[in-house]
């Protein structure tokens, strides 16, 4: 027997490091960083859906010196009196106040891919049955609770409609607007219900530093809407359930409890406005808040929020809500007649339209030249 001479395994050469860079300094690398975030991330986030939403805010803006400046070549001898236009000042706003309320609610169901036309049906039944009888008896705070838990209620009814019962938003809200207006109706037994708490009352009268407490309350609201929809979780889940449900469904979130509170939140927001809206007529009854859904989902539009969800902003829908008051101030102090300031709205809404299809159809196109160069 010959001994067998083992073969020699063969070993797999180890791969040559590559040769060692040398140390980064830190200070280097920060200054670095401040010169691209310095140049290029401005410049990208200004062309960026960032700067998408500061420019149509900068064009709000500029729709509201527009008609500062019509106002002032119509009326020189008003605008040129400081203390007139201060007060005019505060009046368009107090104007806009209970609108504004309402259209943040709006403003985060149409974000959230729905749209809610009972909101002033909601108002109304919220107003008449805070203004009730029984429900005065228990003094102002029974009636702010009142009209804030109706306002819950029927929002969440609206929400079980549509995320349960899969009723399209525009079925269920235009059925619960008939049946709001016809049980504020019923309750108020088509009468006029007078506020007999001196609290509630005051709420309109009454000033703080010169500016109306309803100002402060619009300002107040807004400030929380912007909070919730831009530094929440639950303002990025509507973002991302109005741009796609399906998407949002399977990243673990819940669409149809989600839905569901978008509808409380506008319900919430129109108990808020009911208070607000009676403390200035001292009353309610169940023909209040007339087409304040119509006000509401034009504001918000303006303000920049897609009809198709998925895109809007808390600011912009308050500047719309500022320009619509403006316009019906600009036409009193004119004279100008209704019928005409309903047209000029009309234009105006069917205007802002016509710019956000065109927006999204550029915006859309991009997209797909952008995949089209990156598959090539």
């Amino acid at each position: 027997m010959s001994d067998a001479t083992p073969t020699p395994t063969a070993t797999p050469e180890r791969p040559q490091l590559p040769a060692q860079s040398p140390p980064v300094d830190p200070a280097e690398t920060a200054v670095a960083g401040d010169k691209a975030a310095s140049t290029g991330n401005r410049l990208s986030w200004w062309r960026g859906n960032g700067g998408e939403g500061a420019k149509r805010n900068l064009g709000l803006i500029g729709v509201l010196a527009a008609l500062i400046a019509v106002g002032a070549i119509t009326k020189p001898d008003l605008y040129g009196d400081p203390t007139w236009v201060w007060n005019n000042i505060l009046a368009i706003l107090q104007l806009a106040s209970v609108v504004g309320v309402v259209t943040v609610g709006m403003t985060f169901v149409i974000i959230g891919g729905g749209i809610d036309l009972s909101v002033g049906a909601i108002v109304a039944l919220a107003g008449v049955w805070c203004t009730t009888v029984a429900t005065q008896s228990y003094g102002a705070g029974g009636m702010i609770f009142a009209a804030i838990a109706v306002g819950i209620c029927v929002g969440l009814v609206n929400g079980v409609l549509i995320s349960y019962g899969r009723l399209v938003p525009f079925i269920a809200t235009l059925a619960m607007l008939v049946a709001a207006r016809g049980l504020a109706a019923s309750i108020s037994n088509k009468q006029t219900q007078v506020s007999t708490s001196t609290f509630i009352n005051d709420i309109a009268a009454r000033k703080v530093l010169g500016i109306p407490i309803l100002v402060y309350i619009l300002g107040a609201v807004v400030l929380a809407g912007w909070v919730l929809l831009n530094r929440t979780t639950f303002g990025r889940r509507t973002i991302a359930v109005g741009g796609n449900p399906e998407a949002a469904r399977l990243a673990g979130i819940n669409v149809r409890r989600h839905t569901m509170l978008l509808y409380a939140l506008s319900g919430l927001c129109c108990g808020i406005a009911a208070i607000m809206l009676t403390s200035q007529a001292t009353s309610a009854q169940a023909a209040m808040a007339n087409l304040y859904e119509l006000d509401a989902i034009a504001a918000a539009i303006i303000g920049g929020t897609l009809l198709s969800g998925g895109r809007g902003t808390i600011i912009g829908s308050l500047l719309g809500v500022i320009i619509f008051a403006t316009i019906t101030n600009l036409f009193a102090i004119n004279g100008l007649s209704i019928e005409a300031q309903n047209m000029v709205k009309g234009g105006i809404i069917v205007a802002a339209v016509l710019v956000q299809q065109f927006q999204f159809k550029s915006f859309t196109r991009l997209l797909a030249r952008n995949r089209l160069t990156t598959n090539t």
